[in-house]
Protein backbone atom coordinates (compact mmCIF):
# COMPACT_ATOMS: atom_id res chain seq x y z
CA UNK A 1 0.00 0.00 0.00
CA UNK A 2 1.17 3.03 -1.41
CA UNK A 3 1.53 5.80 1.71
CA UNK A 4 -0.69 9.28 1.61
CA UNK A 5 2.14 12.37 2.45
CA UNK A 6 0.44 15.13 4.56
CA UNK A 7 3.31 17.68 5.26
CA UNK A 8 3.05 21.30 6.71
CA UNK A 9 -0.63 21.40 6.47
CA UNK A 10 -3.36 22.39 8.60
CA UNK A 11 -6.52 20.05 7.65
CA UNK A 12 -9.51 18.22 9.37
CA UNK A 13 -9.62 14.40 8.14
CA UNK A 14 -12.94 12.38 8.37
CA UNK A 15 -11.45 8.91 7.85
CA UNK A 16 -14.53 6.11 8.40
CA UNK A 17 -14.68 3.02 7.38
CA UNK A 18 -11.15 2.68 6.78
CA UNK A 19 -7.77 0.73 7.55
CA UNK A 20 -5.34 2.97 8.60
CA UNK A 21 -2.69 0.04 9.48
CA UNK A 22 0.45 1.67 10.07
CA UNK A 23 0.26 5.19 9.90
CA UNK A 24 2.56 7.53 11.65
CA UNK A 25 1.70 11.38 12.91
CA UNK A 26 4.98 12.52 13.86
CA UNK A 27 5.16 16.19 15.27
CA UNK A 28 1.72 16.35 14.41
CA UNK A 29 -1.08 18.42 16.24
CA UNK A 30 -3.85 16.00 17.06
CA UNK A 31 -5.77 18.26 19.60
CA UNK A 32 -9.83 17.72 20.32
CA UNK A 33 -9.86 14.57 18.06
CA UNK A 34 -12.40 11.70 18.51
CA UNK A 35 -11.48 7.98 18.35
CA UNK A 36 -14.56 5.68 18.27
CA UNK A 37 -14.93 2.36 17.34
CA UNK A 38 -11.93 1.91 16.45
CA UNK A 39 -9.00 -0.84 17.02
CA UNK A 40 -5.56 0.24 17.19
CA UNK A 41 -3.49 -2.62 18.98
CA UNK A 42 -0.03 -2.32 19.10
CA UNK A 43 -0.15 1.21 18.76
CA UNK A 44 2.66 2.88 20.38
CA UNK A 45 2.35 6.67 21.33
CA UNK A 46 5.66 8.12 22.55
CA UNK A 47 6.20 11.66 23.88
CA UNK A 48 3.18 13.14 23.46
CA UNK A 49 1.29 15.73 25.48
CA UNK A 50 -1.71 14.11 26.42
CA UNK A 51 -3.28 16.64 29.14
CA UNK A 52 -7.10 15.90 29.31
CA UNK A 53 -7.19 12.47 27.74
CA UNK A 54 -10.23 10.52 28.10
CA UNK A 55 -10.38 6.78 27.57
CA UNK A 56 -13.87 5.42 27.84
CA UNK A 57 -14.94 1.64 26.94
CA UNK A 58 -11.54 0.72 26.37
CA UNK A 59 -9.63 -2.66 26.83
CA UNK A 60 -6.37 -1.99 27.63
CA UNK A 61 -5.22 -5.79 28.42
CA UNK A 62 -1.12 -6.66 27.74
CA UNK A 63 -1.26 -2.57 27.99
CA UNK A 64 2.32 -1.00 28.77
CA UNK A 65 2.51 2.32 29.63
CA UNK A 66 5.71 3.57 31.90
CA UNK A 67 7.55 6.87 31.44
CA UNK A 68 4.71 9.10 32.09
CA UNK A 69 4.68 12.36 34.12
CA UNK A 70 6.18 16.01 33.72
CA UNK A 71 9.85 15.80 31.76
CA UNK A 72 12.62 15.07 33.74
CA UNK A 73 15.28 17.24 34.10
CA UNK A 74 17.98 17.18 31.30
CA UNK A 75 14.96 17.18 28.99
CA UNK A 76 14.08 20.45 26.77
CA UNK A 77 10.80 20.90 28.26
CA UNK A 78 11.99 20.42 31.87
CA UNK A 79 10.45 22.98 34.35
CA UNK A 80 11.18 22.40 37.90
CA UNK A 81 8.31 24.61 38.85
CA UNK A 82 5.69 22.54 36.73
CA UNK A 83 3.40 20.06 38.51
CA UNK A 84 1.29 17.63 36.55
CA UNK A 85 -2.52 17.58 37.42
CA UNK A 86 -3.57 14.16 38.95
CA UNK A 87 -5.29 11.31 36.79
CA UNK A 88 -8.39 9.28 37.82
CA UNK A 89 -9.11 6.02 37.49
CA UNK A 90 -12.90 4.82 37.46
CA UNK A 91 -14.54 2.00 37.49
CA UNK A 92 -11.50 0.08 35.99
CA UNK A 93 -10.88 -3.66 35.78
CA UNK A 94 -7.47 -3.82 36.71
CA UNK A 95 -6.80 -7.53 38.22
CA UNK A 96 -3.62 -8.96 38.43
CA UNK A 97 -1.92 -5.26 37.48
CA UNK A 98 1.28 -4.52 38.47
CA UNK A 99 2.41 -0.89 39.82
CA UNK A 100 5.89 -0.44 39.93
CA UNK A 101 8.37 2.26 40.50
CA UNK A 102 5.56 4.47 41.03
CA UNK A 103 4.83 7.65 42.89
CA UNK A 104 1.73 7.12 44.86
CA UNK A 105 2.35 10.03 47.15
CA UNK A 106 -1.21 11.26 47.71
CA UNK A 107 -3.28 8.75 45.93
CA UNK A 108 -6.29 7.79 47.56
CA UNK A 109 -8.54 4.46 46.59
CA UNK A 110 -12.56 5.07 46.91
CA UNK A 111 -14.88 2.33 46.95
CA UNK A 112 -12.54 -0.06 45.69
CA UNK A 113 -11.83 -3.99 45.74
CA UNK A 114 -8.81 -4.68 47.40
CA UNK A 115 -9.16 -8.24 47.97
CA UNK A 116 -5.79 -9.54 47.42
CA UNK A 117 -4.04 -6.06 47.09
CA UNK A 118 -0.06 -5.96 47.47
CA UNK A 119 1.92 -3.51 48.77
CA UNK A 120 5.54 -4.48 48.96
CA UNK A 121 4.17 -8.17 49.78
CA UNK A 122 1.97 -7.23 52.30
CA UNK A 123 -1.96 -8.02 51.97
CA UNK A 124 -3.71 -4.88 52.31
CA UNK A 125 -7.26 -6.24 52.96
CA UNK A 126 -5.78 -8.34 55.79
CA UNK A 127 -3.83 -5.71 57.27
CA UNK A 128 -7.03 -3.38 57.03
CA UNK A 129 -8.73 -5.96 58.93
CA UNK A 130 -6.32 -6.38 61.51
CA UNK A 131 -6.52 -2.66 61.89
CA UNK A 132 -10.46 -2.59 62.62
CA UNK A 133 -10.16 -5.13 65.24
CA UNK A 134 -8.46 -3.38 66.95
Amino acid sequence: MEPTKIRNAQMQLDVSEAVVNGSKFVKAMLKDCLFQDVMMAGTRILDANLSDLEIEGAQLGGAYIHNIGMPPKGHPMYDPQAKMRPLKFENCHLEGSVLENCNLSGVELKDCNIKGLKIDGVDIGELLNEHRKK
